[in-house]
């Protein structure tokens, strides 16, 4: 029994709702996806499509047939109940701009949290067929298979993603994440969701976020640690609520994060 009441045969019981609900939503989101895909700009300036906004209507809806009582914060479409003990986290389309574009580096993500924190996520990859799942105390599992990260704690052996290396580097926290891209074996910008879930599933030992929204990390929390690895935000926080992010290996970590440190200075 966790902390905040949530028993294991709950868990595992949204844990399949969430896995089920995001293959849905991924359903509509290829209807769309192939080629140009016309979009909106939101207050933010990010771009959003229909595709968006009908995967996540889809998400809600079926949250609703099922549990009244849960609350839902979604990216498009908002709060709902936002006092409610359980609350649904949903990003329709994460990577929006690859999926306009045709790259299907794009994920439905859906995360749960209770009183206690996250205890669900779910990262589907629709044009890839990917899914990894987790629920606490459950492990993680990648297309219904036990994944885990890496065991690699070397700096030198380890591939080291962002989203937007321009973006990091003009930040205070840049010469920091520099020095980790020139003293890894690797970097890439295989960014969005994916970078971490690459993570996860021992295909890349860091993942730096420094804007990350609640609907963008809520799933990660819980994979990364049923996976083995850590989630943080840049400042070591273990949050989905910090406004940015950290997916590693968790032999990583500390060395990411002094980095990170030393650039700021």
């Amino acid at each position: 029994m966790r902390g905040d009441g949530i028993d294991r045969d709950t868990v595992l019981d949204v844990l399949e709702a969430a896995t089920r609900f995001a293959h849905e939503a991924g359903e509509i989101t290829l209807r769309y996806f192939g080629g140009l895909v016309d979009a909106e700009s939101k207050g933010d300036g990010s771009p959003v499509t229909m595709a968006d906004r009908e995967a996540e209507e889809h998400i809600r809806k079926r949250i609703e047939e099922r549990w009244p009582e849960h609350g839902i914060l979604g990216e498009e479409f908002g709060v709902t109940r936002e006092d409610a003990p359980i609350r649904w986290i949903l990003d329709p389309i994460d990577g929006t701009r690859s999926f306009m574009r045709g790259v299907p580096l794009y994920g439905v993500l859906i995360g749960v949290e209770g009183p206690d924190g996250p205890f669900v996520g779910v990262a589907h990859f629709p044009a890839l067929g990917e899914t990894v799942a987790a629920g606490e105390g459950l492990g993680c599992l990648w297309n219904g298979n036990p994944c885990a990260v890496s065991n690699v704690g070397e700096l030198d052996w380890s591939l080291i993603l962002t989203t937007d290396a321009e973006r990091i580097l003009s930040r205070p926290e840049g010469q920091g994440f520099r020095s980790l891209m020139q003293g890894s074996s690797f970097s890439r910008t295989w960014g969005d969701c994916y970078g971490h879930i690459l993570v996860a599933t021992g295909r890349a030992e860091a993942m730096v976020d420094p804007i990350l929204s609640s609907w963008d990390a809520g799933p990660l929390l819980t994979i990364l640690t049923e996976a083995g690895g850590t989630f943080t935000d840049l400042q070591g926080r273990r949050t989905i609520h910090g406004g940015s992010g950290i997916s590693s290996n968790g032999r990583m970590h500390p060395l990411v994060l002094e980095a990170l440190r030393r650039g700021e200075a």
